[in-house]
């Protein structure tokens, strides 16, 4: 068989459990998929037009994912804990701005489309 449909549940099922970890576990994940919910709701009322809709989709996926990259790079990280170098603090601080830039991008990218919306509704 060209898919083994037991193996893709499985894996969609390890997913949701990833998923439903970095909710648990990583209070700037909860925050960041608050924003993109509210995005997402604001996208719909407004009615934002599909190349919009498209670009505030990928710009809170890239947060989101960038997120989850963050914390698995720093538990990664943390099992090396017992040989603490120098650099492991330097390499999450860089994971950390990565991911604020991606917020930074992802605010100032909703700020632009919708601030026409908001101007002609309020």
């Amino acid at each position: 068989m060209f898919i083994n449909l037991k193996k893709l549940f499985r894996s969609f099922f390890r997913a949701s459990l990833g998923l439903k970890q970095a909710l648990a576990d990583e209070q700037n994940f909860r925050l960041e998929v608050i924003f993109v919910i509210i995005v997402a709701f604001l996208a719909f009322y407004f009615k934002i037009n599909p190349p919009n809709l498209l670009i505030l989709i990928l710009t809170g996926a890239l947060l989101l994912i960038l997120e989850l990259l963050n914390s698995i790079i720093e538990r990664f990280i943390d099992i090396l804990k017992p040989r603490l170098h120098h650099y492991v603090g330097q390499i999450k601080d860089l994971m950390s701005a990565a991911v604020l830039i991606a917020g930074i991008a992802a605010f100032i990218v909703a700020v632009i489309i919708f601030y026409p919306y908001f101007l002609k509704n309020y």
